[in-house]
């Protein structure tokens, strides 16, 4: 595939999902019967939710300015790796990860990606390295780079036998895929193709892969496109996703799965990846992604949740310690209107034991860093800390109430807001299990606060307040 511009066009479509009529509550489509399929033993253990730096805002931008062709050259990689390893590393976020948007190219006899856009990976890994960082990739092992003729490493199949060729049911029938070359899992070399893949990763020094679109490989289609490809179905699918953990977890490389339908309580995508989405894509991003955006609504299909805060809430109860990793996808701090909003945007994600994947660039931080350094916060992503909602329905006010535990005993606590005037709110310690005083420590004020039983705070609008605990 030449150019991933055209991704694009469903970020562009988010702002049609404004007045959908088909929403509902925690409502899922029936159960299927998936074939027997194998289990990829510890694929959650000790594994953690990333820290990392993001291309989407750069790439974002440009596409809205006009750039038909978007790049990013040699001297501005050397700025924005020079700007995360120092003012981001230090405090532990380790990686840079590339998006779409940007040409994803294969210029070797491997047939799987090299090139992104004007710089070689391998390039751009050596460039990372040399500041202490890693570099994660923006790629889908069901994307087909290369040419048809290329051999499949290992097999006497070629690229060209992983196309659909007629023999497997679709959801579809009649409809191509035009925008990706899909790898059918049923096909002959399919698995092979995959391994291959994680591979090359693993041999350029790639250990996170972010793969997009899986929604459109299930059944061809998502909320805000339509359909938009043939779909190959619920078992291929699961087939498919099967393989890349038994790929991934072999190679030792992290899996960040995008735009997943997650059906049926997320069966398929819980048990086969580290991270999944659980909101609609960022674009313009500040509070309306955070919160506002169909606030209180969910919705059968890709993507169920419209805002940060609803996902986190409605997919909380698969989440915790060696479980799937929530993805509240990218932070733009820049387009947030108050330091309070700064404050709950990051505090949600670290409190839900999700990402914080930083998309501000070195030119729109402006007095933002703050924020994304708070190392008393930054602590709970260090401990594999994964708090809960005091409830997981979207239209109760206790989903505002998050805590939980960290490895040494102490909890941590988190009153938000998400109302637009200022508010009082109090939480007994009693309410999350805590009998008798705790020493109350505010993480964002960085004071303690004395021994108490209970929390009181008024809050402003769009703000929190975290505390932790301890005997």
């Amino acid at each position: 595939m030449k150019n991933m511009t055209l991704m694009t066009i469903a970020l562009a479509a988010a702002s049609l999902f404004a007045s959908c009529k088909d929403d509902v509550e925690m409502k899922y489509p029936p159960n299927y019967e998936l074939p027997d399929l194998p289990v990829i033993e510890g694929i959650h253990e000790n594994v953690k939710a990333p820290l990392y730096w993001s291309v989407y805002e750069y790439c974002y931008d440009k596409e809205r300015q006009g750039e038909s062709t978007i790049d990013i050259t040699p001297d501005e990689w050397d700025k924005i790796i020079d700007f995360v390893a120092s003012e981001l590393k230090p405090h532990g976020y380790d990686m840079i990860c590339t998006d779409g948007f940007i040409a994803m190219l294969a210029t070797d006899k491997s047939g799987y990606m090299t090139q992104y856009g004007s710089i070689s990976l391998k390039d751009l890994v050596a460039k990372c390295k040399a500041k202490g960082l890693k570099l994660g990739v923006y790629d889908n092992p069901l994307w087909i780079h290369g040419p048809r003729d290329t051999k499949i490493e290992g097999t006497d199949y070629t690229f060209g036998n992983l196309y659909y060729n007629g023999s497997t049911p679709v959801a579809n029938p009649g409809v191509n895929d035009t925008w990706f070359h899909w790898v059918v899992a049923e096909n002959p070399g399919a698995k092979e193709y995959i391994d291959g893949f994680f591979k090359h990763y693993k041999e350029l020094g790639v250990e996170f892969i972010r793969m997009d679109f899986l929604s459109w490989y299930e059944d061809g289609k998502d909320r805000s496109m339509g359909v938009v490809g043939r779909g190959y179905g619920r078992e291929s699918y699961a087939r498919a996703m099967a393989y890349i953990a038994e790929a991934a977890k072999k190679y030792g490389i992290f899996t960040s799965l995008v735009m997943p339908h997650n059906f049926n309580d997320a069966e398929i995508e819980a048990r086969y990846g580290n991270m999944m989405r659980i909101v609609c894509d960022t674009g313009g991003g500040g509070w309306w992604h955070t919160s506002a955006q169909d606030k209180g609504k969910s919705y059968a299909n890709w993507p169920q949740c419209m805002n940060q805060f609803d996902g986190f809430t409605y997919w909380s109860h698969l989440s915790g310690r060696n479980k799937i990793i929530l993805d509240g996808d990218f932070i733009r701090l820049n387009k947030f209107d108050t330091d309070a909003e700064r404050e709950t945007v990051i505090s949600l994600q670290l409190m839900a034991g999700g990402p914080v994947a930083a998309a501000d660039q070195y030119s729109t931080i402006g007095n933002n860093l703050k924020f994304y350094v708070n190392d008393e916060l930054l602590a709970l992503n260090k401990d594999g800390f994964v708090g809960k909602p005091l409830s997981d329905k979207l239209g109760d006010k206790k989903n505002e109430i998050w805590y939980g535990q960290m490895s040494n005993g102490d909890y941590v606590l988190a009153l938000f807001n998400r109302s637009d005037n200022t508010s009082t709110v109090s939480v007994k310690f009693s309410e999350i299990g805590i009998s008798g005083e705790m020493n109350v420590r505010d993480l964002w004020a960085h004071a303690d606060e004395g021994k108490a039983s209970s929390v009181t705070a008024n809050i402003p609008a769009h703000g929190c307040k975290v505390v932790k605990l301890t005997k």
